[in-house]
């Protein structure tokens, strides 16, 4: 018969003695750990590895490539009745002044903006002057903090301080600042230094995908009318307007988040390049080593009142299509190109290889189609 042994400890049973193993992390060298932090990238994820231990977190401060995802806008004035969106005040009659219309579409999404990398600090005071906020969850240390829905937030200036020798950063907004219509296609990319230096605008009054070729003489007597210029229609039914308002909006979205990366630039001088961007895919500000040193030695010109760079004066090239369709069979209204770039920019301005190349996939291709068609100039003054 068969005597099992079982101990009258039952602790030993829960919890059995380690076995002393080999912990293969320990041999790993630090510059094959820093190349798996810096695959790993995420800001949140960098900061559970930094209290894993004293090794880690060591470690964690010398990665170079970063990316902040941010949570949330955070605003004192979230519920308050003269929001757009939770207002109980009825909606303005359909007569009122366009340009009160473009300032709504413009300001209320960059009122949002105001402090997205701004460290918010905690006061004494009572709460009751309105703030808004980019915020991520989580992180460490007082400066910076957030208390909102019980939840502590951190903005990312306070995220990134413990970073030494960051060079390629990323930061991720939860949405892109415009407020457009559904089926309307805005997209944006913007280069600075101290000021702009390029920024190229992609749109489309509705994106459709293509319906079977007619058999009839219908096609012929579109190709007639589509015959690379503007058609009158465009000046006419306020075709042209909205793609005013599409480009200031586009400029001052760019240049409110140029304005807002100034603490992070000044802060971390080992940076190559930048890029700040949103989930929506809506814009992207892209900065090099080049232009990180010029906004370091020379200070911006910059609207302390509405929380951006100044935009210089514009030369602008227009490509329009009343219909682009692209090899992937999506349908593309209205498409239009804006490419910009400062009056007094000593580039050559026939050169376009930087506007065909200024997005990827499927708008990249639209990009390089439009460029193709009749030019048109314009002008801007500096806002």
């Amino acid at each position: 018969m068969a005597v099992i042994h079982r101990s009258s400890d039952p602790l030993s049973r829960i919890h059995p003695e380690p076995v002393n193993q080999t912990d293969f992390f320990d041999h790993l060298p630090d510059p094959l750990l820093l190349l798996i932090f810096n695959r790993i990238g995420d800001v949140k994820a960098l900061g559970r590895c930094g209290v894993v231990s004293k090794r880690f977190h060591s470690l964690v401060p010398q990665v170079e490539n970063v990316v902040v995802r941010v949570d949330c806008v955070i605003s004192d004035d979230d519920d308050d009745s003269s929001s757009s969106l939770s207002s109980d005040k009825p909606p303005r009659s359909s007569s009122s002044s366009p340009f009160s219309a473009i300032f709504r579409l413009i300001f209320k999404p960059l009122h949002a903006l105001t402090q997205l990398l701004s460290t918010t600090k905690r006061s004494s005071s009572s709460s009751s002057s309105p703030s808004s906020s980019l915020s991520i969850t989580g992180g460490g240390g007082e400066d910076g903090e957030i208390e909102h829905g019980g939840v502590t937030h951190h903005s990312p200036t306070q995220v990134l301080k413990n970073f030494n020798e960051i060079r390629l950063l990323r930061i991720e907004l939860p949405a892109g600042e415009l407020g457009i219509d559904d089926g309307v296609l805005l997209k944006w990319r913007a280069e600075f230094g101290s000021t702009l230096e390029n920024c190229v605008i992609l749109g489309a009054s509705s994106v459709a995908t293509a319906e079977p070729t007619p058999t009839s003489g219908d096609t012929s007597a579109a190709a007639v009318e589509d015959n690379g210029s503007i058609p009158e229609s465009f000046y006419t039914n306020g075709g042209l307007k909205l793609r005013v308002v599409w480009t200031i909006s586009s400029l001052i979205a760019a240049s409110a988040r140029h304005y807002l990366l100034q603490p992070i630039i000044a802060e971390h001088k080992t940076l190559d390049s930048l890029v700040l961007t949103d989930t929506d895919g809506q814009g992207v500000l892209c900065m090099n080593r080049d232009q990180l040193e010029e906004l370091r030695v020379k200070p911006l010109s910059a609207s302390s009142a509405s929380k951006r760079t100044l935009v210089p004066a514009l030369n602008m090239r227009l490509w329009y299509a009343p219909s682009l369709e692209l090899p992937d069979g999506t349908v593309l209204k209205g498409a239009t190109l804006v490419a910009i770039r400062p009056s007094e920019s000593k580039k050559e301005v026939c050169d376009v290889s930087w506007v065909s190349s200024a997005f990827d996939g499927s708008f990249g291709v639209a990009a390089k189609m439009l460029v193709k068609r009749r030019t048109y100039c314009l002008e801007m003054n500096s806002f």
